[in-house]
């Protein structure tokens, strides 16, 4: 079965950060925004000019690039915000965190709040939610396939299970999901570490979590810079030696690769850019 799922990226800011409008297929109508960082205008614009509803408003991190236009784009379209946990002040009290230089911003309180774990039903999106710090220490990871039920077949099955779709009773492998990923993965590159709160060990982890658990076709739609995919990074990216290393082994010895040794663990406090 081919992915309806269309994804649209908009580079917005003086930091040049990615938003993106997604829908379950172009005909549906509805959509979700991840990560408004800046230019409310133009994301209304274009989700008029799509013939989307904004159903709701995703964010990866609290970084003020990435929810610069979360307030006017909510009061719009009157759209629930979901926030990671720890990272709510950062959105709330938004001009307490930008830098001198830009700005200014609206605070907005969101409706929900995520810390990874969850599995949301959205604008008919399927979505799980992944916690992914290191570069933040409440970044999650958006995961979006076209509405249908998983059925897990264990813990961590997330890339394993099977998809059941509601037009009928065959099952299928599951699709491999588009990743909203926010800072965490770039194409050749990662988020940035040197900012409070940042850490490489725990980024590490967090991009094996991805590698792990989602197949390598799955298209990565970054905060910042072109798309990519987990396999081409995995393949490529300078920054991911001892990932691949431990991949190659893995394949070698007929064994499940173990990228993420342990569960990503946030650090430090919510960082200022």
């Amino acid at each position: 079965m081919s992915n309806p799922l269309d994804v649209r990226m908009f580079t917005v800011g003086p930091v040049q950060e990615n938003a993106y409008i997604a829908t379950p297929d172009r005909a549906s109508g509805r959509a979700v925004m991840i990560d408004p960082g800046d230019e409310p205008e133009r994301l209304l614009a274009a989700a008029r000019a799509l013939g989307v509803e904004i159903e709701a408003i995703l964010i990866t991190h609290c970084h003020f690039d990435h929810v610069g236009a979360v307030a006017p784009i909510a009061r719009a379209t009157g759209a629930p915000v979901y926030c990671p946990e720890i990272e709510r002040p950062l959105l709330s009290e938004i001009m307490s965190w930008v830098p001198p230089g830009f700005g200014p911003f609206e605070g907005w309180e969101p409706e929900h709040i995520v810390k990874g774990g969850e599995r949301l039903t959205l604008a008919g999106l399927e979505i799980e939610v992944v916690f992914t710090p290191g570069h933040s220490p409440g970044h999650v990871t958006y995961a979006l396939t076209p509405a249908g039920e998983i059925e897990n077949e264990g813990p961590g099955s997330a890339a394993s299970g099977r998809l059941r779709h509601p037009r009928g009773d065959s099952e299928e492998p599951a699709q491999a999901p588009a990743l909203l990923s926010g800072d965490v993965l770039f194409q050749g590159s990662v988020g940035r570490v040197d900012l409070p709160g940042g850490d490489w060990s725990v980024l590490e982890r967090s991009i094996g979590t991805l590698l792990e658990r989602f197949p390598a076709e799955s298209v990565v739609y970054p905060g910042h810079m072109g798309v990519t995919t987990l396999g081409r990074e995995l393949q490529t990216n300078p920054f991911l030696a001892e990932l691949r290393t431990a991949a190659a082994n893995a394949a070698d010895e007929g064994r499940p690769m173990g990228l993420a040794t342990q569960a990503p663990v946030a650090t430090g406090e919510p960082s200022r850019r």
